[in-house]
C-alpha cells in the first residue's frame, strides 16, 4: 500500500515537473531563437545552421529552469494533495510525515544527478559543438553582412559602415575601422564593390582616403582605387572557445594549476589566467554547487505538509513556505556573482548549500508530530 503511494506521488511530482519544464523552455527557446535572428543576419549564416545553433541551446535551458519548476512541482503537488484531503488519507493510513518527506528528499537526489550531469557535461558539450558547427560551416558571410545604414561590429577587430547598397551590390559612401588602441585605419570611400577572388573576399574602393594613427603619428593617404582584403577577419561568433564552453576537468585543473602558479598549463589554456579565476570559479559553482539546492528547496517545499488546511494560519504558512523557496532559489544565483580567487570566501559559499540544508531536515525532524 505504502509503496503504491508514494509511486503515485512520484509519477504526480514527475508528471508536473516534465509538462512545466518541456512548456517553458520551448518558450523561452523561441524568445532565443527570435533573438538569435541578430545574429544570423548580422553574421551571414543559413536557416540551418541557425536552427542548430539554437537547437543546441535546449540543454542550457533546462538546467537554468529545472531548479524552479521542480520547486513548483512539489509545492503545487503538495498542495494539490492537502485541498483533495489526500494527505490526510495518507497520514491517516499510517504513512508518518518523516516517511514522505524522505521520499521526497529521494526524489530530489535523482534531480541533483541529472542537472550535475546537464552542468557539468551535457552543456558545455552541446555549447562548444554549436561554436565548433559554426567554425567549420565555411559560410560566406561577408555577403549578407554588408547592410545599409547600419554599423557592424560582428567582425572581430573590424567597423563597417555603408550608407548605400544597390541590387548588383555596388556600394556608397563607404566607412571601415580598423585595429585597436596602439594602431588604427580608418578608410572613406565615396564607391565600393565586394568581389571574390579564388574563395577570397575583396572590397574594392574608390575615390576615397585612409587614415593611419600610430602612438601619436597621424598619415592621411588618398586613393582613386584600392582593395581591402576581407578574409583575414573572421567573425566574433567564431573566436576561442569561451569560459561556458570549456570541460568541467579543464576549470577544475585550471583553478588547481593558478594556486600551484604553473605558468607552462596557464599558457596554453587562454581562457586560465589570475584575471579569469573569478569567472572560472563561478562557473564550476553553476555547474557543480547549485543543483545541490534543489535539496534544499524540495525540504522547504516538503513543509507544506506539516500542516493542514483545516488549521486557521495555513494560508500563511502556503505563502510563507513559497517565498523561501523563490527566495533560496534566488540567493543560489546571487552567490555565483561572489565568486572570487580567495579560497576562504569561495570554501564558504561552497559548503552553504549543504549547512543550510543540513539545518532545514533538523528543523523539520523537530517539527514533525506523528
Amino acid at each position: 500500500m505504502e509503496k503504491l503511494i508514494f509511486r503515485k506521488f512520484f509519477f504526480d511530482i514527475i508528471g508536473f515537473f516534465l509538462i512545466g519544464i518541456l512548456s517553458l523552455s520551448l518558450i523561452v527557446w523561441v524568445i532565443q531563437a527570435v533573438n538569435y535572428l541578430d545574429f544570423v543576419s548580422e553574421d551571414g549564416h543559413s536557416f540551418k545552421v541557425y536552427f542548430y545553433y539554437t537547437l543546441l541551446s535546449l540543454p542550457k535551458i533546462f538546467s537554468r529552469l529545472l531548479l524552479f519548476i521542480f520547486f513548483i512541482s512539489i509545492f503545487y503537488t503538495i498542495l494539490r494533495y492537502e485541498e483533495k484531503n489526500e494527505l490526510m488519507i495518507l497520514w491517516t493510513n499510517g504513512i508518518k510525515k518523516k516517511d514522505f518527506l524522505n521520499f521526497v528528499i529521494k526524489i530530489s537526489v535523482s534531480l541533483i544527478i541529472i542537472q550535475v550531469i546537464l552542468n557539468a557535461f551535457i552543456v558545455p558539450k552541446s555549447q562548444d559543438l554549436a561554436r565548433s558547427y559554426i567554425r567549420s560551416s565555411n559560410i560566406d558571410y561577408f555577403p549578407s553582412l554588408l547592410k545599409s545604414k547600419k554599423f557592424i561590429n560582428a567582425v572581430e577587430g573590424l567597423t563597417i559602415f555603408i550608407d548605400k547598397k544597390n541590387d548588383k551590390g555596388q556600394l556608397e559612401n563607404i566607412f571601415l575601422k580598423e585595429g585597436n588602441d596602439d594602431f588604427s585605419q580608418i578608410i572613406l570611400a565615396k564607391q565600393g564593390l565586394l568581389k571574390k577572388v579564388s574563395k577570397e573576399y575583396y572590397l574594392e574602393l574608390y575615390n576615397g582616403s585612409i587614415i593611419d594613427r600610430s602612438g601619436n603619428n597621424t598619415n592621411l593617404i588618398t586613393f582613386d582605387q584600392t582593395s581591402f582584403n576581407l578574409s583575414n577577419f573572421t567573425t566574433k561568433t567564431t573566436i576561442a572557445p569561451k569560459i561556458q564552453e570549456q570541460s568541467t576537468g579543464l576549470l577544475i585543473k585550471c583553478v588547481k594549476n593558478i594556486y600551484k602558479f604553473d605558468v607552462g598549463f596557464i599558457e596554453r589554456n587562454l581562457n586560465c589566467n589570475k584575471n579569469s579565476i573569478s569567472a572560472v570559479n563561478e562557473e564550476i559553482y553553476n555547474r557543480l554547487i547549485v543543483p545541490f539546492y534543489i535539496l534544499i528547496i524540495s525540504l522547504v517545499g516538503g513543509c507544506l505538509a506539516l500542516k493542514s488546511e483545516l488549521e486557521n494560519n495555513f494560508k500563511i504558512h502556503k505563502i510563507t513556505v513559497f517565498l523561501v523557496g523563490l527566495i533560496f532559489i534566488i540567493l543560489s544565483q546571487i552567490l555565483s556573482k561572489y565568486s572570487s580567487e580567495f579560497i576562504l570566501k569561495n570554501i564558504s559559499i561552497l559548503i552553504m548549500p549543504f549547512l543550510i540544508s543540513l539545518m532545514f531536515y533538523l528543523f523539520i525532524q523537530f517539527k514533525i508530530k506523528d
